[in-house]
């Protein structure tokens, strides 16, 4: 099986990748406990059904979420569109140092992240966050030397203010920019995705299951597992009288998801699909099931008349609560 492809960038720095991609954040780290062997077997089912883009961090785990990726890919490199991140610092307690920038740590930070993955070179690098003490000049530039060095192929940013993008892109041409983008979070519409179409930049979004509240698992607070992350104020929207407002949301798309003949998850990622042939959604599972799943919803078409009832049953302001509790990372 082969999933389509779409296209992040333009000219030299065009990269081809599945119109769905593979997020392995949640394997590790952060969306309750993990197990190896189920992670991996979820890994070698995507690359069965066409998911070739793989995305990963170095702050994820922290630093075994490549580890795992890379042991999943062994003998199985070539086809694979393999993305990391770098910025978010941590130390191997977990300790978070904070956004790190610096030309010097964007070259160590890569050879770090290409033994633990075992590879000869990323496909494609993202500055995770963007460092407000150094100037995306230099942190670009860094980024830079790794392409010419062999070590990168091509470069993204996440979650990164339109001036930032541009000066970036000024220095370096960026193919793909990774940001929150869903039914539940669409600010980057206003100004973001003008700029980057602009620029001739992919999307990449991330959670575009509202780390998933859109998949109608979540049913309440309770739902959730001890140690999961979503259970803490970082995630306003799935408190007390916020989650609640957002599941009378969920309701609404489960309404048009029957009438599909689909699950609200699939709805959820046919419309991020939907939203163009530059976009590029990475839904992060830890099992096969759930895998499976989001990339049947590549089979979901919408037409006119369905994006329209979207938006009436999800206005864009109809969300309850920040999508982080916490900013002071987040370039605006």
């Amino acid at each position: 099986m082969t999933l389509e492809q779409r296209t992040l960038g333009t000219g030299d720095h065009a990269l081809k990748v599945s119109a769905l991609g593979l997020g392995c954040m949640g394997m590790s780290e952060f969306y309750g406990t993990g197990d190896e062997a189920t992670a991996i077997a979820t890994i070698h089912r995507a690359l069965e059904l066409g998911v070739t883009f793989l995305d990963t961090a170095d702050m994820y785990g922290p630093f075994t979420n490549e580890q795992l990726v890379g042991k999943a890919l062994q003998g199985r490199r070539d086809g694979v569109v393999l993305a990391t991140k770098f910025g978010n610092e941590r130390l191997p307690d977990g300790t978070r140092l904070g956004v790190n920038g610096r030309p010097e740590y964007v070259h160590a930070a890569c050879d770090a992240s290409l033994q633990r993955l075992g590879v000869d070179h990323i496909d494609l690098y993202y500055q995770h966050r963007v460092d407000q003490n150094v100037p995306i000049e230099e942190t670009v530039g860094a980024m830079a030397e790794l392409v010419e060095a062999g070590k990168v192929t091509h470069l993204g940013l996440s979650e990164a203010a339109p001036d930032t993008i541009r000066r970036a892109h000024a220095v370096h041409p960026i193919t793909a920019l990774q940001t929150e983008y869903s039914l539940f979070t669409r600010d980057l519409e206003v100004e973001i995705v003008p700029t980057i179409r602009e620029l001739g930049i992919g999307l990449v979004p991330y959670s575009p299951l509202g780390r998933g509240l859109l998949t109608g698992a979540i049913t309440s607070e309770s739902s959730l597992t001890e140690g999961d992350a979503r259970t803490t104020p970082y995630f306003p929207r799935f408190q007390g009288e916020a989650l609640d407002a957002n599941l009378v949301l969920v309701g609404r798309i489960r309404e048009i998801a029957d009438q599909h003949g689909c699950t609200p998850g699939q709805l959820a990622l046919a419309w991020v699909l939907a939203q163009g042939d530059d976009v590029v959604p990475i839904p992060g599972t830890k099992r096969v099931a759930y895998l499976e799943e989001n990339v049947a919803a590549a089979d979901v078409t919408l037409t006119e008349q369905d994006l329209q009832a979207l938006a009436e049953a999800v206005p864009a302001d109809a969300v309850r609560g920040d999508r982080y509790g916490d900013f002071s990372s987040i370039d605006r």
